[in-house]
């Protein structure tokens, strides 16, 4: 009898649990069903938003190319810097004319996190040097050449250093004024962190826009026997006899290494002291400073004359004009000036190329960019 009673009681148990599985199994099938026909209407749509894209891209790539009916002038590619330098270079005077020249010249490369995840430098680190293409932002006929190119006064030749000044076509030099503004220079790359690669050996100003990024391929860029004109290879003109630093140098810098740390890519007053002689064991005075030192003073028979164009660009050929007429002065008496890291440098050079380092200080009149990016602190276990 019990036998019985429990067979009748689980039946309908059975029965009910069964039903229950049925209308699960139904539901998830049309869950499921449901969720395919999702999936293909949203396969179907981004496919038809890529085509979308594609016919796009190319009608804007067409409209770009298309010359215009007035005056065949092509109109602009629309480009953004992806990023930005903080260089130890704080203003065009003393940086470099070509890379890897100063191998202790330090520039973090701090990328858009927007526009460039940090995924994009995958891979960079493997490579021992990069190329970088960038933009002179610093030049002073940008306004004109980009509001008014028909007023921008190119000109075919400019002068060159390693010619004394004499002049040649544009196309075979480096100079930073081109009908369009922009630079290529290779730098070697010390470690890449997050969104930011720090680089040494670099030519770059701070604050410089960067538009792209490429790794350095010696096997291709690298061209055996390739030729170049005599006067390139010509580095006396750039090179200094010795560097020496005065007695009261050492500790001056101590005094400024105290606020200059936190913002510094070096890890101490002495490598900063080693970068100073490497970028002044070039010549860094424009040429029209080399041939005329005197013209380069503001002031009328002042024992501590002071240069105040040594930020000017030597490829413009541009004289300072002065309301008065400066005394002449042996170049030992002018006082030059090189901006590095926030830090004003003051020097003198002699008739014989003897560079000598006299103090160092805060400079306040730098540009405000973007000089909080990084620090050595940040690298110190990637490159120490």
């Amino acid at each position: 009898m019990a036998c019985t009673y429990k067979s009748k009681w689980l039946t309908p148990t059975l029965a009910a649990i069964s039903a229950t599985a049925a209308i699960s199994i139904y539901l998830l099938r049309r869950k499921l069903r449901d969720l395919e026909i999702s999936l293909k209407s949203s396969l179907e749509k981004c496919a038809a938003e890529r085509q979308g894209r594609i016919r796009a891209q190319q009608a804007l790539r067409k409209a770009i190319v298309q010359p215009k009916s007035d005056n065949m002038e092509m109109t602009s590619y629309p480009m953004r810097p992806i990023a930005i330098i903080q260089s130890c270079f704080s203003t065009r005077n003393g940086t470099p004319r070509q890379p890897l020249l100063v191998p202790l010249a330090r520039a973090c490369l701090i990328f858009d996190s927007a526009r460039v995840p940090p995924a994009s430098l995958e891979g960079l680190g493997e490579y021992s040097h990069c190329w970088i293409i960038y933009v002179f932002h610093l030049n002073t006929d940008l306004e004109k050449l980009w509001k008014d190119p028909s007023k921008s006064k190119f000109k075919a030749k400019v002068r060159v250093p390693r010619l004394k000044g004499g002049r040649m076509g544009v196309f075979a030099t480096r100079t930073p004024h081109r009908p369009n503004p922009i630079g290529l220079t290779v730098a070697k790359v010390e470690a890449v962190h997050g969104n930011m690669v720090l680089l040494s050996g670099v030519d770059l100003v701070d604050g410089t826009p960067v538009l792209d990024v490429k790794p350095y391929l010696p096997y291709c860029d690298c061209v055996q026997g390739a030729a170049l004109p005599k006067w390139v290879e010509d580095d006396n003109l750039l090179t200094v006899a010795s560097v020496n630093f005065s007695d009261d140098f050492p500790s001056a810098l101590a005094e400024c290494w105290v606020i200059a740390e936190k913002k510094s890519l070096y890890a101490s007053p002495n490598e900063l002291q080693s970068l100073i002689k490497q970028v002044l064991s070039w010549d860094i005075r424009s040429l029209s400073q080399r041939d005329r030192p005197h013209n380069s003073l503001f002031s009328m028979g002042s024992s501590a004359a002071v240069d105040k164009t040594s930020d000017l660009d030597d490829w413009q050929a541009e004289e300072v004009k002065r309301e008065s007429e400066p005394v002449a002065l042996p170049s030992e008496d002018i006082i030059y000036h090189l901006i590095l890291e926030g830090l004003d440098v003051s020097y003198r050079i002699d008739c014989n190329g003897n560079v000598l380092v006299e103090k160092i200080t805060l400079s306040s009149d730098i540009p405000k960019n973007n000089r909080n990016g990084s620090n050595y602190k940040i690298w110190s276990d990637k490159i120490g």
